[in-house]
């Protein structure tokens, strides 16, 4: 089934909302607010807003890819929210039957031959009047399509009430913005199991060459997958990257695109404004230009849920205490030990692979164990050498860990 976006009045009316109503600054850092919402990237921003908030994964955009407030369509998929590969294969024959239909649309008004159907008319005027025969066939090569996600951002508010106390206590640690914390509903929904093509895992979606920089990483263990460990990974890429480029735009930009890169087109164009603007390196693609808008309205969507999703609920914090393991050991005998099931242990401790979790592998010597508040006893494990070879397991008392403080000067 297939709806049309009508005339984009919504869309101007939320532009309008979001630029007035919901405490965006009008102009770059009004109010002290380190995140500005540039007049001139506001139909960006709805469009996100819809993207997260409106819309559910069931259903998707047919849009202009450089204007985001040229919405041809609103396309329910075929395939539904299925992840199978024959509702995958439907949804991508729907979308190219669509994007193929507008694409034809556009070359007809870009050659000077409209037939005058209503259709027409009603894409000719998404480009305001006195629109020119080149508008239209550049927008024929600029037809993309984006998933709509309401339904898993909500997911993710849901799941970030786990997380959001603590990460919000880590960067002000660090002394970085607190609404940082919100950046996870753009790269995972909160997800600590979500992984990309690129290899790059957790909530925060680090890439293997950034995590082992700051975390651990190896056969059985994997602390991007670890909300909190992950958090002070990210902390300490935000921070460089503010004290390199000077904005929380260009930060966060870079967060996404790189930091040499963004310095590269800062020197080149300035500001956030120019390099959005006038940076055209081929991998400067749709998401990175994208970036720093996604993560508005995502700030706006989650910082409001009640305003936006009503009854929604975040699950409550998990209490734990962290205890560092002065001996490396398998499930069983953490379980044993502390006395709490190993299905409580999978759970405070992401970060544990499938090889520690089955018992092929054990967790780590220094590894950070997540444990219940009130642990039963509060004991770590070492292993020593009685004498003629042999090993047996020796208990101490396990100090819980501190708090890990902020690096001084840059990482």
């Amino acid at each position: 089934m297939i709806s049309r976006a009508g005339r984009g009045w919504t869309i101007i009316a939320l532009a309008l909302l979001i630029g007035a109503g919901l405490g965006y600054p009008s102009r770059a850092g009004a109010g002290g607010d380190p995140f500005p919402a540039y007049p001139w990237l506001a139909k960006n921003v709805t469009f996100w807003s819809q993207v997260y908030g409106r819309y559910p994964s069931s259903q998707g955009l047919i849009h202009d890819s450089q204007d985001l407030g040229v919405i041809y369509q609103v396309v329910t998929l075929a395939g539904g929210t299925s992840d199978s590969e024959a509702a995958r294969l439907a949804n991508e024959r729907q979308i190219e039957a669509v994007k193929g239909r507008y694409r034809r649309l556009l070359l007809a008004l870009a050659a000077g031959q409209p037939s005058g159907d209503p259709e027409e008319r009603r894409v000719r005027a998404l480009f305001g009047p006195g629109a020119k025969a080149g508008v239209f066939a550049a927008a024929a090569d600029q037809i993309r399509f984006q998933r709509c996600l309401k339904d898993r951002f909500m997911a993710g508010v849901i799941r970030s009430g786990r997380y959001l106390g603590q990460i919000r206590a880590i960067f002000r640690r660090y002394q970085l913005p607190e609404d940082l914390a919100y950046l996870p509903h753009v790269e995972s929904s909160f997800n600590y199991q979500a992984y990309s093509k690129s290899g790059a895992a957790g909530i925060w979606q680090l890439i293997p060459e950034t995590g082992r920089r700051f975390l651990r990483i190896g056969p059985g263990i994997d602390e991007r997958r670890d909300p909190i460990a992950a958090t002070q990974a990210a902390a300490q890429v935000l921070k460089l990257n503010h004290e390199k480029l000077g904005s929380w735009p260009l930060a966060l930009t870079a967060y996404n695109h790189g930091l040499n890169s963004m310095l590269r087109a800062k020197g080149q164009y300035g500001d956030f404004a120019g390099v959005w603007r006038r940076y055209d390196d081929p991998r400067f693609g749709f998401a990175s230009r994208n970036f720093y808008a996604e993560f508005l309205a995502a700030r706006e969507l989650a910082k409001n849920y009640r305003r936006h999703f009503h009854d929604l609920r975040p699950l409550p914090p998990l209490p734990a205490s962290l205890h560092t393991l002065t001996a490396a050991a398998s499930l069983a005998e953490l379980s044993r030990r502390f006395k709490v099931r190993p299905a409580t242990l999978a759970a405070l401790n992401p970060a544990l692979l499938p090889p520690v979790l089955t018992g092929k592998e054990k967790a780590p010597k220094g590894y950070r164990l997540r444990l219940p508040s009130k642990p039963k006893p509060r004991q770590a494990l070492v292993t020593r050498r009685p004498g003629r070879g042999a090993t047996s397991l020796a208990i101490r008392r396990c100090r819980p860990h501190a708090r890990s403080s902020p690096p001084t000067g840059t990482p």
